[in-house]
């Protein structure tokens, strides 16, 4: 056999098999690596199904152990106060975090019932004023302490009341508003009351007058033309300067023409007429003059 063709027929086949060699290889890593993650796969779920069957089991334990435990008896104090750090240590279920088993859930449902009232009308009653002098002591070394003289049967007290302070400026007039609105939402009665009391309570107050002369105006809304004319008359006398002295003094003869007063009425129309020549005041006094006159 010749030599040279053996040898070309060799290196031919070497040559061939080469790529089949390297195309083994790779085929192999590349199905060694897939096994390999099955594996690992494998191993995960192993390890999470043993953790899994380990809480079973202790909660399995847990649970039997409760059952064949004995009721507790009653104890005495001391026995109770030495087991409270035991049942302070966690139990297996519960450091796992599983709920004991014999508690239950228990849904309460809101009463429907309204709650009850409560009655908070109390009855005031203003003490009186000598009442109020036995239970007030006056100051020593001011102006109102009394002078007490014991000797024999006889027995002297002097006081002296003290005017009580002024209010704040701001509370007044928030006062008056108030009384002027009830006047203007209905509340007529109401209004007339406070008004009344504004004056009475604070004669200086620069709304003094003012007050006056709505309080009038609403007591001619309830018809009470009386009670209107004395405060109207009040109005005129305490304040003949103020700046509700005309329309009071107007008013004043509207509550007499409703008294059937027309001479009355006729003399303060005249009096407006001359005192305040030339106002609005006037120019209505002389009409109602006209309309009054015979």
């Amino acid at each position: 056999m010749p030599v040279r063709p053996f040898l070309f027929r060799l290196f031919a086949a070497v040559a061939l098999s080469a790529p089949t060699a390297c195309a083994t290889t790779a085929a192999s890593q590349t199905e060694v690596g897939r096994l390999e993650a099955e594996v690992r796969t494998l191993r995960a779920a192993q390890s999470s199904l043993i953790e899994r069957l380990e809480r079973l089991e202790n909660r399995d334990a847990v649970s039997r152990a409760r059952a064949a435990a004995p009721a507790p008896a009653a104890s005495s104090p001391a026995a109770t106060a030495s087991a409270k750090p035991e049942a302070a240590s966690p139990e297996p279920g519960e450091s796992l975090g599983l709920a004991p088993a014999e508690l239950t859930v228990v849904r309460l449902k809101p009463k429907k019932e309204p709650a009850p009232r409560i009655n908070t009308a109390v009855a005031v009653m203003e003490p009186d004023a000598d009442q109020m002098e036995m239970f007030i002591s006056p100051v020593e070394g001011s102006s109102g302490t009394g002078s007490v003289s014991l000797g024999g049967s006889m027995a002297s007290t002097t006081t002296t009341r003290m005017e009580p302070p002024e209010k704040d400026p701001d509370i007044l007039d928030a006062e008056y508003e108030r009384a002027v609105a009830m006047l203007r939402t209905g509340n007529v009665e109401g209004g007339v009351e406070t008004l009344t009391r504004f004056a009475a309570e604070n004669p200086r107050h620069p709304r003094a007058d003012n007050a006056l002369y709505f309080s009038g105006l609403g007591q001619m809304g309830l018809k009470d033309a009386a009670g209107a004319a004395k405060t109207f008359e009040k109005l005129i006398k305490n304040y003949p300067a103020g700046d509700a002295v005309q329309d009071g003094m107007l008013r004043l003869a509207e509550c007499r023409v409703r008294l059937n007063q027309a001479v009355d009425a006729r003399a303060l129309y005249t009096r407006v007429v001359t005192q305040f020549p030339g106002t609005a005041a006037a120019t209505q006094a002389e009409q109602r003059l006209a309309a009054l006159s015979p």
